[in-house]
C-alpha cells in the first residue's frame, strides 16, 4: 500500500496532467499481459505484428518485471505541466543519471536477477538503449493513435477538474478507483503487489493526479521519495478503439449554422480559445462568442487545466454527430 499524507495547502495545489511517455511504458503492459487488457485487444495485436522482428523487442518486454509487472520509475516522469511535449518528457528521462536509471530498473525487479538484455550493460549503456527504445517504441505504437489516447485522456481531466470545483477533493480522491481510500488527510492506494509499502508526506511537493489508459489500478512511484503522484485508470476506456460511424456535417450545419458545427466538430479533443481561433485565423473573440452559445445549449464542456480553459464536445453534442439521439 502507498500512502500520501495530504495538508490542506496539498489538496488547495492539487493538479491534473497527462502524460504521452507514461502511456507509452505503462503500454508495455498490455503486450505483457494481452488478456489482463482485453479492451485493448484492437491495438494489442497491430502492435506485437510490428514488434514482432524489432530489435529493440526483448529490451522493451524486459523492462516490465515477472510476476510484479513493475516498471523503472524513471520511465514515468511526473508531468511539469497539464499537456506535457513528449519531447520533453523524453529528453527528461534522457538526462537521468546513469546510476539511478540502473538503480531504478533493479528496484523494479526487486531482488529478481536481471535478464541479460539488462545486465550485460553499462550504466550509461542502459540508460541510452532504454531510452532509445522508448522513444522508438513511442513513434512506432503510441504516436500514431495518440491524438485518440490524448483526447480520452482530457476528457477525463476535465470531468475531473469539474467535481473538483462542484464537489471538492474529498469527491475527486475517493473516486479515482475501488482500490483508493481517502481519510484523515491521508490517501491510501492498495497496490496488488504487497511488497510495495511505504508512507510518504507531500508537504508542498506538489501532487499531481494522472489519468492513464493501461493501469488496472492507481499507482504510484515505488521510490518513496520520488514525486508525489497518483496515476488512476481513465474513464471511458472501453469507447478508446471503437469504430464510429462517419459525421454529418452538412446536416449539423443546417441545425447550427456552418461556423458553429465546424467549431463542433473540431472539438475531437479539449482545446482552448486561443488554438480554436489560432486554427481558423478568426479571432478569439469570434470563437468565444460561438462557445458560449453552444455551451448554454449543453453541446460543449469547459474546464481549466492550470492558466488555460479547456473546451470539449459533450455526450449530447457526440450523439448528435453521429446521428445518435
Amino acid at each position: 500500500m502507498i500512502i500520501y499524507r495530504l495538508g490542506v495547502d496539498d489538496l488547495a495545489d492539487m493538479r491534473f496532467a497527462c502524460s504521452p511517455i507514461l502511456e507509452t511504458a505503462t503500454s508495455l503492459w498490455a503486450l505483457t499481459t494481452p488478456s489482463a487488457h482485453v479492451l485493448h485487444l484492437p491495438w494489442i495485436r497491430q502492435t506485437l505484428a510490428l514488434l514482432n522482428d524489432h530489435p529493440d523487442r526483448d529490451l522493451l518486454m524486459a523492462l516490465v518485471t515477472p510476476e510484479l509487472h513493475w516498471l523503472p520509475d524513471f520511465l514515468t516522469p511526473r508531468p511539469t505541466s497539464p499537456l506535457p511535449d513528449v519531447h520533453e518528457e523524453l529528453a527528461q528521462i534522457r538526462s537521468t543519471p546513469p546510476r539511478r536509471a540502473v538503480a531504478d530498473v533493479l528496484r523494479a525487479y526487486d531482488g529478481r536477477p536481471l535478464p541479460p538484455v539488462l545486465a550485460d550493460l553499462s550504466p550509461r549503456q542502459l540508460r541510452d538503449r532504454i531510452c532509445t527504445a522508448i522513444a522508438a517504441y513511442w513513434e512506432l505504437a503510441i504516436e500514431p493513435h495518440w491524438p485518440r489516447m490524448r483526447a480520452l485522456l482530457e476528457a477525463d481531466m476535465i470531468h475531473r477538474a469539474q467535481l473538483l470545483a462542484r464537489d471538492g477533493a474529498a469527491a475527486v480522491l475517493t473516486g479515482l478507483d475501488p482500490s483508493v481510500e481517502w481519510a484523515n488527510g491521508r490517501l491510501r492506494m492498495r497496490i496488488s503487489s504487497y511488497q510495495l509499502t511505504y508512507e510518504s508526506d507531500v508537504r508542498g511537493r506538489g501532487f499531481w493526479l494522472v489519468p492513464t489508459l493501461f493501469a488496472k489500478h492507481t499507482i504510484g512511484p515505488l521510490d518513496p521519495d520520488g514525486p508525489p503522484t497518483a496515476a488512476y485508470p481513465a474513464r471511458g476506456i472501453g469507447t478508446l478503439w471503437e469504430t464510429r460511424p462517419a459525421p454529418t456535417r452538412q446536416a449539423l450545419a443546417d441545425l447550427l449554422g456552418t461556423p458553429r458545427a465546424d467549431l463542433l466538430m473540431a472539438l475531437d479533443a479539449p482545446t482552448s480559445t486561443i488554438e480554436l481561433a489560432r486554427r481558423r485565423d478568426v479571432s478569439p473573440s469570434a470563437i468565444s462568442q460561438h462557445l458560449a452559445t453552444l455551451h448554454a445549449n449543453g453541446l460543449v464542456a469547459r474546464a481549466r487545466a492550470g492558466r488555460v480553459v479547456l473546451y470539449t464536445r459533450t455526450d449530447l453534442a457526440d450523439r448528435l454527430i453521429h446521428n445518435r439521439l
